[in-house]
Parts: structure tokens; C-alpha cells; sequence
């Protein structure tokens, strides 16, 4: 059995608090895929999870340019990637994505460009504007362990 869910974001701060409620169950070796147009706010729910992870005042810049941003949480090593820039999926292994997701918490941008790299079993999330500017839809799906933890 599987899982899915839809979340209504009519403001920023749903989004945060999505973050702060993935942030309590992810677990080493999970790999949260974050899709959605640019604006859609991909980056602002990665955020939120960081500091949730590490600390409400953590320093969390988009990892456009950097491709990858690393942080120190009580839950081990969180990856953040922006995969935006990437020309062909083979690229991320020069990223040290395959160990990122064997040891951390992985938080990936754009995973499409990961092709046949992004596991099975990862979180998909994918975020659209919502009926207002600052308002978005996130809708979750991933395998049964997910669903087992969302409860």
C-alpha cells in the first residue's frame, strides 16, 4: 500500500510547519524529491526542514550555484541539492550523492535530472501555486514505509 496526501499552503508559514512535521520523520538513508516549477517554493519547504533538523536560525541559502549544501543535524549528515544546473544525470556522483543517500538525510531539487540515480524509495513531494500569490498545493506520495511514519 502507498502513500499519498494533499496539503492545502494558503501561506508561508503552512508551508514551514509541513516542513517541521517532515522533519520529524525522516531518518537516515531517506531521499525527499522536491518537484515543481521555479517560485513553486521547493526551496522554502527545504529550508524549513533544515532548520527544524538543525536550528530556527540556520543559515539556508538555495544551493543553486553551490549545486549541494551539507548540515550537521542530531539525525546525522542532511544534504540539500539543487540539481537545476545539471546538463546529464551522471554528473551527481561527482557530487557525492551516492553517499549522501547511503548516510543522510537527502533533500533533493530538481530530481528529475537524477535519472536513474533517485532510489525507489524516496518521499516525492511536489508543489504548485495555490489560489493565492503566496499560497501553494503540496501533494506527498512514496511507498508504504511512508505511510507507516506519517501516522
Amino acid at each position: 500500500m502507498s502513500f499519498e496526501a494533499v496539503f492545502d499552503l494558503p501561506h508561508p508559514a503552512a508551508t514551514a510547519a509541513l516542513g517541521a512535521r517532515l522533519a520529524a520523520i525522516l531518518q537516515p538513508g531517506d531521499v525527499v524529491a522536491l518537484e515543481g516549477p521555479l517560485g513553486s517554493g521547493k526551496t522554502a519547504l527545504a529550508r524549513a526542514i533544515v532548520r527544524t533538523l538543525t536550528n530556527p536560525l540556520e543559515e539556508v541559502p538555495s544551493p543553486t550555484f553551490t549545486l549541494v549544501q551539507v548540515y550537521q543535524s542530531d539525525a546525522g549528515p542532511l544534504y540539500h541539492f539543487d540539481l537545476y544546473r545539471l546538463e546529464a544525470p551522471d554528473q551527481v556522483v561527482e557530487l557525492g550523492i551516492d553517499d549522501a543517500f547511503a548516510e543522510g538525510i537527502s533533500l533533493v531539487e530538481w530530481p528529475e535530472r537524477l535519472g536513474g540515480y533517485l532510489p525507489r524509495r524516496h518521499l516525492k513531494i511536489t508543489l504548485a501555486a495555490g489560489a493565492d500569490q503566496d499560497s501553494r498545493i503540496a501533494r506527498i506520495s512514496g511507498g508504504a514505509q511512508w505511510k507507516e511514519r506519517w501516522v
